[in-house]
Formats: C-alpha cells, structure tokens, sequence
C-alpha cells in the first residue's frame, strides 16, 4: 500500500508585477495557511517519507512553513521539472520514486495537480472528489491510497481518494471548537 498526498502551494503574492512568477514569494495568507496545514498532516500520521518539491519560491516555503517534521524525516527532492508541470509530468516524476517510501508528498501548482488528482481517482470519498473538482484551493491537499508496491505502478483511475482537505475547512473547524 502507498500513500500519495498532493499539496498545492500555500496562497502566494502578487504585490511585485515586475517579479518573475518562479520568484513569487508567499503572502500573508499563505505564510498561515501553510503551518495549519502542517499541524493537520500531523495530527493525521502522514508526514511522508519522501517530499517532491517543485523548485519555485512559493513552492519551497510552503514546504519551509509545514514544520519541522517535513524537513527532518523526509527526503526532499527539489525538481524544477514540477514547476507548472501537467499530469503526465507529474505521473512521471512519481514513477521515478524509489519504493522504500511508503508515503510520498508532492508540492506543486495548478491546474496540473487539480487535473493529475482526477485523472488518478479510481474509487473513494466521491463527495470529496466533487469539492476537489469544484475548486483545488491554494494549499489544498488530496490524500490518495494505492494498493501496489511499486510506484511505477501508479496509473490514472488506479488510486483511492481518502479525503480532500482544505485550509478554509481547517481554520473553521478549529475556530467551532475555542
């Protein structure tokens, strides 16, 4: 069994036009909605074995921003191939994942993570399938189960969603209970 979790990157800046967009930095939305995010994979169990990160500014700091445990227990690959990458790059980058890692997060961008994730649904949280696909916010966050032991193995309609997570969704959950 493998576990897939792809993260969109946290909310990022627009303040510099003049800013290449590899360079945009996150904004203070972002620089929140990251840690939260974190604490959730935490409180969860998935902090992953192996991280692909996408090598643009906003990217890496949502990864910075997730807490410690990201950086310390896991493998980080930065690979600029993930950069604004569609679904077959992103399959492809998956494939080449070494099959030691049980759990695997990958930090990226829109629309190919949105357009990856339902090309990867086979079966699961079908109500979760519907929000993804009505909006895969920033920092948003699919959960994805495969039963294989290969990561090669991974195809479209091959995982099982388990839940599709939004920051939005946290914050109000957090703010119901203080």
């Amino acid at each position: 069994m493998k576990t897939l979790l792809l993260l969109r990157h946290a909310k990022s800046s627009w303040a510099d036009p003049a800013r290449a967009d590899h360079d945009r930095e996150l904004n203070r939305r972002g620089e929140n909605a990251a840690p939260a995010m974190g604490r959730f994979l935490r409180d969860k169990g998935l902090v992953p074995n192996l991280i692909w990160c996408s090598t643009a500014a906003r990217t890496v700091q949502t990864l910075g921003l997730l807490g410690r445990d990201f950086a310390n227990q896991a493998d980080v690959i930065y690979s600029e191939d993930l950069y604004m990458a569609n679904e077959k790059t992103l399959l492809e980058c998956l494939h080449q994942t070494h099959d030691e890692a049980e759990s695997v997060m990958m930090i990226g961008h829109n629309p190919g993570f949105e357009d990856f994730a339902a090309e990867l649904f086979g079966d699961g949280d079908g109500e979760a399938l519907l929000e993804m696909n009505r909006k895969f916010p920033t920092c948003g966050l699919c959960h994805f189960e495969f039963d294989i032991d290969h990561w090669a193995d991974v195809a479209p309609d091959t995982g099982r969603l388990v839940r599709f997570v939004k920051v939005k969704d946290l914050q109000a959950a957090s703010a119901a209970v203080n």
